[in-house]
């Protein structure tokens, strides 16, 4: 029975590698060739390999086109990246731990909405006229805005979920030692939740940097644009040049499977614990 047993585990996994490099690295290995093609070549969008390798021009002609758009997308993602995730780290945690600490009536209806942002599309339309009125559309603290409140309510359920496994016997020594609630949060709570920080870290991180909906509708125009909106564009306005194009694709998947690669345990186990322990 246990070689039974061992067999179908080795089965089972071989088969997800299949999956795994059909799904995962044979895009990426097409894509790869693609970039280090010439344009007629690229133009064939075949999986032959390359007969000049013009991986470094491409990549050269990429970074200067409509002087230097490529790199100011690459800023303002990453500025964009940083300060949504930061702020949702921050005010998920929060909430997360006043909601499965802190019962009240008031708590069904937070969760209510809580759980309505998941599913409730967002207005696109009210949400400009809003930005407008406030003074802050087309602009990056508007765009930071807007990618934090969509990505609240997912972290929020993590945190909420983590801050679960953390014995409550912890926050009653921490009061009676004299701290307040912004000393207990900060000081003893939120260094117990880094699993799950570093999960929502990478998991919204990737999810902000790749983002295209929101970057298009609130984030007009060249000098607030957004990687995946050079890409858009790029693909829109030299479409004949797929070397090109899939080079700019290559150097818009790098950040995100970086993060992947070095991050993947802690991904998996910030979004475990609660579930298993909660």
């Amino acid at each position: 029975m246990s070689t039974r047993l061992r067999a179908r585990r080795w089965i089972v996994g071989i088969i997800a590698i299949l999956v795994s490099i059909v799904v995962f690295l044979v895009p990426f290995a097409f894509v790869i060739l693609q970039a280090a093609k010439t344009p007629a070549e690229a133009s064939n969008l075949n999986f032959a390999l390359p007969t000049k390798w013009v991986f470094f021009e491409n990549l050269t002609a990429v970074l200067q086109t409509n002087d230097g758009i490529v790199i100011t997308a690459f800023i303002n993602s990453v500025l964009l990246t940083v300060f949504s995730v930061a702020v949702m780290v921050v005010f998920a945690a929060m909430v997360g731990y006043v909601l499965q600490r802190k019962r009240t009536r008031w708590n069904p209806v937070i969760n209510f909405f809580v759980l309505a942002g998941l599913i409730v599309p967002p207005a696109v339309v009210p949400t400009i006229w809003l930005l407008q009125g406030l003074g802050i559309f087309k602009t990056l603290f508007s765009g930071v805005v807007i990618e934090a409140t969509f990505g609240l309510s997912f972290s929020i359920l993590l945190f909420r979920a983590f801050v679960a496994t953390i014995p409550r016997e912890l926050d009653e020594a921490a009061v009676i030692d004299g701290a307040g609630p912004i000393r207990l949060f900060f000081q003893v709570v939120l260094p117990l939740l880094r699993p799950v920080i570093v999960t929502v870290i990478v998991v919204q991180a990737v999810a902000v940097f790749n983002d295209f909906q929101n970057p298009l509708y609130f984030l007009p125009g060249s000098d607030l644009a957004t990687v995946q909106l050079t890409l858009y564009n790029f693909q829109s306005q030299t479409l004949s040049q797929f070397n090109l194009l899939f080079m700019d694709i290559l150097l818009i998947t790098i950040p995100p499977l970086v993060l992947y690669i070095f991050f993947n345990r802690q991904i998996v186990a910030g979004m475990t614990s609660g579930a298993i322990k909660g």
